[in-house]
């Protein structure tokens, strides 16, 4: 059996392109990027039919078939290494500290983070639950400020759906306005 290095070069990168596109769309799709979305999907459908056409006129060595194969798995991995990096969207960090959350939600605040902080009683008595909207581009640096200023944090995050009123509608506003004026003074953009 002879190996073709050419078509098998061809097979594992057009897939790995196909299925970063894909996994990027998807995510696209999930956050509401509905005018973006469309375009991925017509460049990935077009690659996907002619990487799928490789593999199918050369189906008798099973080499482009493992090739096919690994470019799926590398692709997954490139997308979600590309949607991590563009970190898209917001989310919500629910932190629960056993005490002195008053001094804990000031001390975030003055990272400039929202906090929404509320009084709850836990099985080992109070307790105090901070809500903090952020950016999901500075999740990472939320995670280690949490944990810097209250290692005994319990920390839960997750993706809201819709966000509407308070502090965040307001700042996003600003935020569209500022950036359409001039990009580089977001004050969302990590520096």
């Amino acid at each position: 059996m002879e190996l073709n290095w050419g078509i098998l070069a061809a097979i594992f990168i057009i897939n790995v392109v196909y299925v970063t596109l894909s996994t990027v769309r998807l995510m696209l799709t999930m956050k509401g990027y509905q005018s973006v979305a469309p375009f991925v999907a017509m460049i990935e459908v077009a690659i996907y039919v002619v990487g799928l056409g490789l593999v199918l006129d050369n189906l008798d060595n099973v080499f482009n078939v493992i090739v096919y194969a690994v470019g799926f798995g590398a692709g997954i991995y490139a997308g979600m290494k590309i949607e991590d990096k563009l970190a898209l969207g917001y989310i919500l960090v629910t932190t629960i500290v056993p005490e002195n959350g008053w001094d804990v939600a000031e001390e975030i605040r003055g990272n400039g983070f929202g906090v929404t902080i509320s009084q709850a009683y836990g099985r080992e008595g109070n307790r105090f639950v901070l809500e903090i909207l952020t950016p999901r581009s500075n999740e990472r640096g939320l995670y280690k400020l949490i944990h810097e200023i209250e290692p005994r944090a319990f920390v839960i995050s997750y993706e809201p759906k819709y966000i509407n009123g308070g502090f965040w509608t307001k700042r996003m506003k600003n935020n569209k306005a500022q950036v359409k004026n001039n990009p580089q003074e977001s004050p969302f953009v990590e520096e």
